[in-house]
């Protein structure tokens, strides 16, 4: 039997990360010490809000951090709920609905000992809201503020209690709070009001303080003896966050146990990894691997039959199965599972025919093909494997009379331009991007990439897409504070978004992990959120 180069790698226990990279196995174990082998190039922002997308806030967010509204990560047979964080309560008012007022947590402190209280709540509104706050963070605000959309203004009500107020009536309100971090305005004086510094030296509420940062390669955690949760008190005594992007690389590492658990590993490695004792993990997971279409004046997928044979020449099984059987076909936005798939009358399947008449129709063809040109990321959590799908995918539109060239960028400058949206002066010539996304509630499904009030650079509906009927349907829902008539209507634009095929919809992501030998416990929540302090 020949092996591969891949296998021999694993097999010799090869190291495939920089030397003094990783702490010692003697040390790893005298301390409780896991190491992990993230997919990301450069660990995330530590300041107070992770960039690098949701994958993000199971890194620098939610352990160091804490939300003011949570997300219930501890239970993997069932999706998650909405559970108090640092507020624990939230209401909005009879009277007037566009009037949130939050009870904030008693005897909660940062971790550099200073309290928490809605001062410091008001206070980090300032800091990614109000561009002329002393202590406005551009980079943050980039990060939180499209997740924060119908936010209109925020006061302190007494000593722990604030009042929100929202730009109209939204009952999804409470969802966009889950990705607001609170951070410690005590420390940001110490360190000279420097965010620099602070990234450096953070301090926020979370289960784990930062201990040590080296940029592109790793950042390491300890826990937090003082946290306030004891359902959360991390298991270890340290977390060590090793940046390896590249799926081999990661997999080796993790054969050669420089890290006791990795991400996304490289697929065709799973069964060594399984034979050397490992254990592969996944969940259902509202996560979608999809493009955007430009509806901009000039975009060639202002035209339906584009938009529809773009979805059809995509045979979703054989992605499938280039991503080991780790995904599930995706038919729309969400499964139809989610109370919110409602019933299409276009069915996203693959028929190749179908497109090629359609490509035709438009009044191209494989001979005469629509040439245009797609952003996509090299890689990164969440996009999977984004360079061979993207690969494959080009080559199945190609054969149909859709010729799409390639622009890859690194994860963050994607979700920049994502941010831009598509009229932006960086996008002139791009037509579409392939950022994947959450689609764990309606907010982050639905209303922010189709409602036209979400348009970029106020929320990330990035193609311009706008439709009085959808944003009627997305008004009704956000108006209404019944969940059955809010599922209802989400169903609804579901229908609408399929039926005009306004994405190119491919697969539902698993997430996928393996667990070396020396991690006993770990909780997968069916969320791209997932938390760290269940590692044991």
């Amino acid at each position: 039997m020949t092996l591969s180069r891949r296998a021999l790698l694993g097999a010799t226990g090869l190291a495939t990360l920089p030397c003094g990279l990783i702490i010692p196995e003697a040390q790893a174990q005298a301390e409780r010490v896991l190491r992990y082998g993230i997919s990301m190039s450069d660990i995330p922002l530590t300041a107070g809000q992770p960039d690098r997308g949701a994958g993000a806030y199971q890194f620098t967010g939610h352990t160091i951090y804490d939300p003011l509204v949570a997300w219930e990560m501890d239970v993997a047979d069932r999706p998650g709920k909405l559970v108090p964080g640092l507020a624990i309560s939230w209401e909005a008012d009879p009277a007037d609905r566009r009037r949130w007022t939050l009870k904030l947590r008693q005897g909660v402190t940062f971790h550099d000992g200073s309290a928490f209280d809605a001062d410091a709540v008001i206070w980090n509104f300032e800091k990614v809201m109000n561009a002329q706050a002393p202590h406005f963070d551009q980079r943050q605000a980039a990060q939180v503020r499209p997740r924060l959309p119908s936010l209109a203004a925020w006061r302190k009500l007494d000593a722990m209690t604030v009042e929100l107020t929202t730009k109209a009536v939204d009952s999804l309100f409470p969802y966009q709070l889950l990705w607001f971090l609170v951070s410690s305005p005590a420390q940001f004086e110490k360190l000279g009001r420097s965010w620099d510094r602070f990234a450096a030296e953070p301090s926020g509420t979370g289960p784990f303080r930062l201990a040590r940062l080296v940029p592109r390669e790793r950042a390491e955690l300890v826990k937090n003896t003082a946290y306030w949760n004891p359902a959360r008190m991390p298991k270890v005594d340290r977390v060590v966050l090793v940046c390896a992007p590249d799926a081999v690389t990661r997999s080796n590492a993790l054969l050669s146990g420089q890290v006791d658990l990795i991400e996304t590993p490289a697929l065709d490695m799973v069964p060594q990894l399984k034979v050397a004792g490992n254990r592969v993990v996944e969940n259902v997971t509202p996560h979608v691997w999809n493009y955007h279409l430009s509806m901009l004046e000039g975009s060639p997928w202002r035209d339906l039959r584009l938009r529809q044979a773009a979805n059809l020449a995509i045979n979703r099984d054989d992605i499938v199965s280039l991503l080991g059987g780790l995904a599930k076909p995706a038919t729309g936005v969400v499964d139809p599972a989610s109370p919110w798939y409602g019933n299409p009358s276009f069915k996203v399947r693959h028929d190749p025919a179908e497109a090629r008449r359609l490509v035709q129709a438009a009044g191209f063809s494989p001979r005469n093909p629509l040439k245009t040109k797609f952003l996509i990321a090299t890689g990164g959590s969440g996009q999977m494997l984004s360079m061979p799908m993207n690969e494959f995918i080009q080559q199945s539109w190609k054969e149909v009379g859709i010729e799409v060239e390639f622009q890859p960028v690194e994860l963050e400058v994607l979700y920049t331009a994502w941010r831009n949206g598509a009229a932006h002066d960086s996008m002139r010539g791009i037509t579409a991007n392939n950022v994947a996304y959450v689609t764990s509630d309606p907010l982050y499904a639905l209303v922010r990439f189709f409602h036209s009030k979400q348009v970029a650079p106020v929320g990330v509906n990035w193609s311009h897409y706008g439709d009085p009927e959808t944003d009627k349907l997305i008004d009704q829902a956000m108006q209404s504070f019944d969940p059955a008539e809010q599922d209802r209507l989400m169903a609804r634009v579901h229908e609408r978004v399929v039926d005009q095929a306004l994405l190119v919809f491919v697969v539902h992501d698993t997430n996928p992990h393996v667990l070396g030998r020396g991690v006993r416990h770990y909780t997968q929540a069916q969320h791209w959120f997932q938390d760290l302090t269940t590692l044991a």
